[in-house]
């Protein structure tokens, strides 16, 4: 090995790993910023211009995409010597390169297209991809981690063994794909009028943590962040107490995020196996939890606290009298945190200001193939709903009749919540029929039911599921509408006096 080019964006590391090469008598060649830096902490470097014989220009634009740089990385020592000869390429044996952050600009409030576009690198990829097409003769680094994988076998040989260059190989052609994967979905998606999804997607995401399984102990497992996205997110929380999540709770704590996050009142959603079972907005944030708590307190048991206002140390004293997995919220209060110590299974997580929902790409892998949609979020008004019915929702009535839309939008279809001032009262979820789920949040609401709302996350079918609400004596119902059996579900909840308003959107969750 007699000769390194240096080009790198993340200089962490790279002035001992230069002066290291050096040691071992390896030119180095660099470009801007890295060759300035490297010469005043001392390394002897050799600037690309004196390789080229022509100078950076158009800005650093334009540094490396000269035939003497791509040669070298490009030639086959054994087949393509004479050429090198005849036009005067040396071959350079170590490309270090990782790129322009073009994930970290775009991800900056208020960054403009113009910004990020000059944040796209286009010699560093060039050069990456060229020595790993080479491995064979050329050694890449895309990650400063490997820099030391690299002395190692440096000390030991004298050179870098074949194993090692096509491992970096690997590494370097995933690190081009991912780097290229940002640029393609900054600016393909969200686009004004945009109707129709891309023909070829790709997913650029970093992995976040080695789990150890999957959903069930057989499975292996991980999670990976969305590099480009800005919001808050379980993914991102700060975990305060308790070991690190697991698959299935990250799926949970999920779930309970997207829902809590909705409301703008203080308000606490209790999740299990990814459904909430008992949601409640309340003037304070003790209050609602702890009436969405007693909503249900059977399913309650091990399931997932989530708060949209800081924990109090009250909370964290009625959960020590019980068994949960999660609490988060965006703060914990220190006294709650002394109080969670004495529970120390208890994760706790503190995500910081919940941001609202963003339109963005959701995706579910189906054997073969992957669907995508986008999240399209929402949130209804009572000026947004049609009131179907001879007898109207009173104010109040509008109000639970919102706030259960909005937890039916965050349970598994087919779903059936009823709600009364601010609170769950039953949650029927996963239900094959609709009157199934029906029957399910009517018997967890119990006497509860009496001038309580309903909220369906789809159209009735038949007037069936009307029949027993009537029966559980519910004074309200808010659902899509849609179905050919509209008129006779209207009719049904004319002749038992509930009121019934549709929203003209489904809130399907599979």
């Amino acid at each position: 090995m007699k000769r390194a080019l240096l080009s790198v964006s993340d200089k962490t590391g790279i002035v001992d790993f230069a002066k290291q090469l050096s040691a071992h008598g390896i030119e180095i060649v660099s470009t801007g910023g890295t060759a300035e830096l490297l010469a005043e902490r001392g390394v002897l470097v050799r600037a690309v211009a004196d390789v080229t014989g022509m100078p950076e220009m158009m800005g650093g634009r334009l540094k490396t995409l000269h035939p003497k740089v791509l040669g070298g990385l490009l030639a086959r020592r054994d087949v393509d010597a004479e050429d090198m000869k005849a036009h005067e390429i040396e071959p350079i044996d170590l490309v270090v390169v990782n790129l322009y952050p073009f994930g970290q600009v775009i991800k900056k409030p208020g960054v403009t297209q113009e910004q990020a576009i000059e944040n796209i690198d286009i010699g560093g990829p060039t050069m990456i991809r060229a020595a790993a097409k080479n491995w064979k003769y050329v050694a890449v680094v895309v990650d400063p981690i490997d820099y030391d994988r690299v002395l190692a076998e440096l000390v030991e040989h004298g050179s870098i063994s074949a194993d090692l260059r096509k491992s970096l190989m690997v590494k370097a052609f995933q690190h081009t794909a991912y780097y290229d994967s940002l640029i393609g979905r900054y600016f393909s998606w969200p686009m004004a009028g945009q109707d129709s999804l891309v023909q070829q997607l790709t997913i650029g995401w970093t992995k976040v943590d080695q789990m150890r399984y999957g959903e069930n102990p057989h499975q292996i497992g991980a999670l990976y962040r969305d590099p480009i996205s800005t919001e808050t997110s379980v993914v991102d929380a700060r975990i305060l107490q308790g070991k690190k999540l697991s698959y299935n709770n990250v799926m949970d704590a999920d779930a309970a995020f997207r829902c809590v996050r909705e409301f703008p009142a203080p308000a606490a959603v209790i999740v299990k196996h990814t459904n909430p079972c008992g949601v409640a907005v309340d003037k304070d944030i003790t209050s609602a939890f702890r009436r969405a708590y007693n909503a249900d307190r059977l399913s309650a048991f091990g399931g997932i606290v989530a708060l949209n206002r800081k924990c109090t140390k009250e909370i964290a004293g009625d959960l020590s009298k019980v068994f949960v997995e999660i609490v988060l919220a965006p703060e914990i209060d220190p006294e709650a945190l002394t109080v969670f110590a004495g529970k120390p299974n208890v994760r706790v997580l503190a995500t910081g200001l919940m941001t609202p929902a963003i339109d963005a790409l959701e995706l579910r892998q189906v054997v073969g193939g992957v669907l995508v949609h986008n999240r399209a979020p929402y949130t209804l008004t009572p000026s947004d709903l049609s009131i179907v019915t001879k007898i109207s929702p009173t104010p109040e009535q509008i109000h639970d009749l919102l706030f259960a839309w909005t937890v039916a939008k965050f349970v598994k279809s087919n779903t059936i919540v009823v709600a009364k001032g601010g609170v769950t009262l039953g949650v029927g979820a996963g239900q094959m029929s609709r009157v199934d789920s029906t029957h399910v949040a009517i018997a967890k609401a119990g006497q509860g039911a009496t001038g309580a709302v309903l909220a369906s996350d789809a159209f009735f079918p038949f007037r069936d599921s009307i029949d027993a609400i009537a029966r559980a004596g519910i004074s309200a119902i808010i659902q899509p509408g849609g179905s050919i059996k509209d008129q006779e579900v209207i009719e049904a909840c004319n002749e038992y006096n509930i009121a019934m308003v549709f929203t003209g959107k489904r809130a399907f969750l599979h």
